[in-house]
């Protein structure tokens, strides 16, 4: 797991043809807005977030971020620990985030 910035995060994700986007945070906080072509498991369903996590591809390099960087720095340890090598956590999350929402 690394911690980026939102500049080393978007330039990463922007050179990298085998990125996926995970978004962690909850229902609510994604209805006020999410970032374009992120998938969404929340990080408060327990178990059911480890068995969403075990159905991903193991091969693909994740983008996690969450609304300020904790719990997405959590998803990629955890991830970490399920046999995921790429995971990076955007620090600051969503509360920094200086790029477009949808």
């Amino acid at each position: 797991m690394a911690d980026l910035t939102q500049e080393e995060w978007t330039k990463k994700l922007s050179e990298d043809s085998n990125a996926v986007i995970l978004d962690v945070r909850t229902p609510e906080e994604v209805e006020e807005g999410i970032i374009k072509d992120a998938m969404h498991i929340d990080i408060y369903t327990g178990q059911a977030f480890v068995d969403a996590l075990q159905e991903l591809d193991k091969s693909k390099n994740y983008y996690v971020y969450c609304r300020s960087g904790n719990r997405s720095g959590q998803a990629c340890a955890i991830m970490n620990s399920l046999g995921f090598e790429s995971a990076y956590n955007l620090q600051g999350g969503v509360l920094e985030w200086e790029g477009d929402l949808s």
